[in-house]
């Protein structure tokens, strides 16, 4: 896994408009955060979405904050199960 969005994500989706790999995914519901999900199968690193969050949300797995270590967790189950998974 390349980037992954955590709980300080507030959903301005600004990530999602500067993905050159379309690797970024909208989720609708009532799910803990994150809300946005990095498809680790198709991020390329680049860090175009970090670069571009106005609340520091998204981190490098390598830069990712102990308190958040779950996030990647969450993100990885989600592509690993699909939508609409009981992920949390």
């Amino acid at each position: 896994m390349a980037y992954v969005i955590t709980a300080l994500c507030e959903r301005a989706g600004l990530c999602v408009d500067v993905c050159p790999t379309d690797s970024i995914h909208f989720v609708d519901g009532d799910k803990e955060w994150p809300i946005y999900y990095i498809n680790p199968d198709t991020c390329i690193d680049c860090g175009a979405c970090a670069a571009e969050c106005p609340n520091e949300a998204i981190f490098s797995d390598m830069d990712l904050p102990g308190k958040y270590a779950k996030y990647a967790d969450i993100n990885a189950a989600f592509y690993a199960k699909g939508p609409g998974a009981d992920l949390v």
